[in-house]
């Protein structure tokens, strides 16, 4: 077993500043893609739902994807984070850090 930090990255889809998501969630997708494909680190994503609450007091519920990185060090995590914030012209989002121990388990089966 390894140990290893699993980082999650949370990123709405609502516009900042409309409150209103201005592009399909697939547009979305892509662009969270291709911005791993450029750090070249492996991911998940999980589109979730959720609310929560503006600086300015405003609630607002929104769609989001949750991005999981496993293995990928802080610095590259926050650049990660930074640029799904601009991209998706957000407020802020937010990246939450585990500890976990990790085990990759294979097996084949022989099918002739």
């Amino acid at each position: 077993m390894e140990k290893m930090t699993q980082s999650t990255i949370y990123v709405g889809m609502n516009d900042s500043e409309t409150h209103m998501q201005k592009f399909d969630t697939e547009r979305y997708l892509k662009i969270l893609k291709n911005i791993c494909y450029n750090y070249h680190v492996a991911f998940s994503v999980n589109q979730i739902t959720g609310g929560y609450f503006h600086e300015d007091g405003t609630y607002v519920e929104e769609n989001s994807l949750a991005l999981t990185l496993i293995g990928v060090d802080k610095e590259i995590v926050q650049e990660i984070a930074k640029d799904l914030c601009a991209f998706f012209h957000q407020e802020s989002v937010m990246a939450v850090y585990e500890h976990s121990d990790v085990e990759f388990i294979s097996e084949q089966i022989d099918l002739a």
